[in-house]
């Protein structure tokens, strides 16, 4: 997998007056690749590709319900970091679109999963208030965060994956931890109910770990070989026993529901710094260094 290049100089162009810059990747994909790209491991892979299944659909519903209170934000910083926010989710949309249709080539029934959450955000957008929509967002904003400081800072999460698809990986945890705080303190200074919000991650938890494990379930299904229940095994237990990856997550969730909670209280720009440095280096873009 390559990126392009910028065509007209080494310094990346600012969009707008925050620390958070959306960093245009146009991801290839090599059709050599082969279809288990993680480890050479079905589990693994699909997992990781029924979340990205949920990202282009997901990442548009987060700009919708943030920019839903844009306007009325009167701070200058955050509506500079709102800006970047938005620019980030929209290329992490687009880029996730064309993995998933890589993956749709390999014989992985993406659409049939992107279709799906296409219909369920709708259905939100109708149903759920722009308060819940937005602390929602902030919800899965704080699991999108957590997975992607795991991948920064654990090397050895992301290892056995394909080096020509851990760019797409390491880009997208970098931005997520980059803008982790912006839907947060947009529903700190328009919203600002602990109810509501600690009542709609507890939801959003239920919905996220259901749906996870539904689209899986999607994707084993449309494929031609389902079942590999030893991969299934060895995954779990990567998952829940050892190295246990998601039981680490948890005093990192439970912290959402103290009043005192802040996204920021984690200060991770030195993995992310380290991240952007390998990422330039593999891709050959000095642009993308840490300045």
């Amino acid at each position: 997998m390559n990126a392009k290049a910028p065509i007209s100089s080494n310094e990346p162009r600012r969009t707008n007056g925050s620390d958070i810059q959306p960093r245009r990747m146009d991801f290839q994909f090599d059709p050599d690749m082969p279809r288990y790209w993680f480890a050479g491991d079905q589990f693994k892979t699909i997992l990781l590709t029924a979340l990205s299944c949920t990202f282009p659909e997901g990442e548009r519903f987060f700009v919708r319900s943030v920019r839903h209170y844009q306007k009325q934000i009167t701070d200058p910083d955050l509506r500079e970091r709102v800006k970047g926010f938005i620019g980030q989710e929209a290329h992490h949309g687009n880029e996730h679109e064309q993995f998933n249709a890589f993956m749709e080539s390999k014989g992985v029934p993406t659409q049939k999963v992107h279709d799906y959450v296409h219909e369920g955000m709708k259905w939100i957008a109708k149903k759920f208030s722009p308060e819940r929509q937005l602390a929602k967002t902030c919800a899965l904003e704080h699991f999108t965060a957590m997975l992607a400081e795991l991948m920064l800072e654990e090397p050895e999460f992301l290892e056995g994956m394909d080096e020509r698809m851990l760019p797409l990986w390491l880009w997208h945890a970098i931005e997520e931890s980059e803008h982790k705080a912006v839907a947060f303190d947009v529903y700190a200074d328009q919203v600002g109910s602990y109810w509501v919000r600690t009542s709609e991650m507890a939801l959003t938890t239920v919905e996220f770990i259901g749906f996870t494990i539904f689209h899986y379930i999607q994707l084993r299904q449309g494929m031609d070989d389902k079942r590999d229940l030893r991969s299934v095994g060895n995954g779990l237990n990567w998952l829940l026993g050892r190295p246990g990856w998601l039981r680490r997550l948890g005093r990192s969730y439970a912290a959402y529901y103290k009043p005192s909670f802040h996204p920021e209280k984690k200060d991770s720009r030195a993995v992310r710094e380290r991240a952007l440095a390998r990422l330039a280096e593999m891709l050959d873009r000095p642009e993308l260094a840490p300045r």
